[in-house]
């Protein structure tokens, strides 16, 4: 490969990964109710997910969609299940301000991970994204040194993208000083989280 057919395809995931979606919202409303971990604990499980519907990209990913096609439709419902459920509970919740939640106990992380591999391993568009890019980019056939350098590239857009909602939702979240205003952002955010749940399980 190329260096313009490697920046074409950092350009097309770029676009892929910073659109709006479940992913992006979901990461939002976890910094912004548990904090910067919970949202990167997230990511981290999304791109697991992504890495792996990459890897079977290279094996031949229509054949081994077909066969997986089950799980990963049971995956997709477990995960957007999980969202709602999280979401109802911090619309519910009673509000905590973050510097007591980060005094006291830290909620777990590996929730999180594994609801954002889940998600992606089900996400019916990250199939459809990989048939649809890679036999115009890199042809019909991947090799493990291409595979590679494309999982690379992809770590790179999505620390950017990740990195970049994390960021912009902790400076929000340290903006919350009273009560209300922490009421107020756990019920959008539990609202986000059902909505992405939701979009989920609508996608095709």
């Amino acid at each position: 490969m190329d260096l313009t057919t490697l920046l074409a395809f950092a350009a097309a995931f770029l676009v892929f990964a910073a659109s709006p979606g479940p992913d992006n919202m979901t990461i939002v409303a976890r910094t912004l109710s548990h904090g910067p971990a919970a949202g990167l604990a997230y990511g981290f499980g999304m791109v697991a997910g992504i890495l792996a519907v990459l890897v079977l990209a290279a094996g031949g990913l229509a054949v081994v969609a077909q066969e997986m096609g089950m799980v990963m439709t049971i995956l997709r419902y477990l995960g957007a299940a999980y969202l709602v459920w999280a979401g109802i509970r911090l619309w519910t919740a009673a509000p905590v301000l973050p510097a007591e939640r980060m005094a006291g106990t830290r909620p777990g992380l590996a929730a999180s991970v594994l609801t954002g591999l889940a998600l992606n391993l089900g996400n019916p568009k990250m199939p459809l994204f990989y048939l649809a890019l890679l036999p115009n980019v890199v042809g019909a056939t991947l090799a493990p040194a291409q595979v590679g350098i494309l999982a690379g590239i992809i770590l790179g857009v999505e620390a950017l993208v990740i990195g970049g909602h994390v960021v912009l939702a902790g400076r929000l979240r340290r903006a919350l000083r009273t009560r209300r205003a922490v009421r107020r952002a756990n019920r959008v955010a539990g609202g986000v989280m059902v909505g992405a749940g939701v979009a989920v399980v609508a996608a095709r």
